[in-house]
């Protein structure tokens, strides 16, 4: 189906990106998902290019555009390629971390930090999760207790995107501990900080070059000058920025679809049993017309959806809907490819198996498919 999304200056950049992933990422790869992270220089080159702070003002090195259809041609071709793990933390750095940035750091924190962020020499993460706590957020435990021009920090953050190579991880904290919401503050984090450690590299199903760290904060002096936003409103700013945030994984889940299809159609083409293309058989062609429509039908919601965000228009239910279904989708997409490759679709070389294990997750992360559904049900006034 043809997409009306896009003007020339967006099919313009789409080539651009897909040029950039199939010079500096597809290379690469397999052997950062072997090492289990990207190197920072990918950062950095996609700084150069013009593909990180698009969003972000001129002035500090962005593109001066809050346009959101760069990002998803971004996480589209870096999902048709099949570099699903590598992308996830460019991705997350425009989507999700940048948008704090921009909409609640002062002039001051702009100029020291905005420049790094958008040349890639500044690496964003945001921690929310907690090892007791995953979606009651409001249960956190982490601290950050105010003294004098400093607060002191302590406790500990998990399943943490970028927490390797993070730079400056946008942390929520509890600043008043005997508040729920009301207590929960964001503040900025930084490489270097004493008592800022961070654990290992976790072992993922799937996501294998994506780094995912454990943070440990002891007694962490974080200046109040790194406060982002208000205090005692980070679960508001929270809030705020989670319609874009699981837009963006709607969007990817929506794109690594379509590149499973796209596999499994070139392999059902090819491989011959009893004599014919295994593609040839009605119960293939019922199953690969079956993800033909799923797939068209969610892009135009997810489009749409991406107007309306761009408009300010987009509602957290509706991002709920984007992100449960599209995930949803993506999951079962991968599933019935990998099964229509037979046997082959369990060997690690090819990228339907990759695809499968990286799929897993993203029902989890950004909300987990039943609080999705949870979000949307109370707007339903039952």
């Amino acid at each position: 189906m043809r997409r009306t999304l896009f003007a020339d200056e967006h099919d313009q950049f789409r080539s651009s990106v897909r040029s950039f992933v199939a010079k500096e990422i597809v290379p690469s790869f397999l052997d950062w998902e072997r090492a289990g992270i990207v190197p920072r220089e990918v950062f950095t080159a996609a700084g150069a290019h013009g593909f990180l702070g698009m969003a972000a003002p001129t002035e500090h090195g962005g593109g001066g555009v809050e346009d959101f259809r760069f990002n998803l041609i971004l996480g589209e071709e870096l999902a048709y390629a099949g570099t699903g793990g590598a992308g996830l933390g460019l991705t997350l750095h425009n989507d999700i971390c940048l948008p704090y940035f921009l909409s609640l750091a002062t002039d001051e924190q702009k100029a020291r930090w905005l420049p790094g962020i958008c040349s890639g020499e500044l690496i964003t993460a945001v921690a929310m999760t907690e090892p007791a706590i995953g979606s009651d957020l409001a249960a956190m435990a982490t601290t950050a207790l105010r003294d004098g021009d400093h607060y002191v920090v302590n406790g500990a953050k998990t399943f943490i995107t970028n927490g390797i190579n993070a730079d400056l991880v946008i942390t929520a904290v509890k600043t008043d501990p005997s508040q729920r919401h009301r207590g929960m503050s964001l503040m900025v984090l930084e490489r270097g900080m004493e008592g800022f450690d961070r654990g290992r590299n976790l072992d993922k199903v799937g996501l294998h070059s994506q780094d995912t760290a454990e943070l440990f904060l002891s007694d962490v002096h974080v200046p109040v000058a790194n406060l982002l936003g208000e205090e005692g409103r980070g679960f508001v700013h929270l809030v705020h920025n989670l319609p874009q945030e699981r837009l963006s994984i709607a969007a990817a889940g929506v794109a690594a679809a379509e590149a499973a299809l796209g596999w499994t159609l070139d392999y059902v083409k090819e491989r011959i049993a009893f004599g014919q293309p295994v593609g040839s058989f009605q119960n293939s062609r019922f199953e690969l017309a079956t993800l033909r429509t799923e797939i068209d039908i969610a892009r135009v919601f997810v489009d749409r959806c991406v107007q309306a965000l761009d408009a300010g228009e987009l509602t957290a239910e509706e991002a709920a809907e984007a992100k449960w279904w599209c995930t949803e989708l993506q999951k079962r997409t991968v599933d019935r490819c990998l099964q229509l490759h037979g046997g082959y679709g369990y060997m690690l070389e090819y990228p339907i198996a990759r695809a499968y294990l990286d799929a897993r997750i993203t029902t989890i992360y950004g909300g987990t498919t039943e609080i999705m559904k949870e979000i949307v049900g109370r707007s339903l006034g039952v």
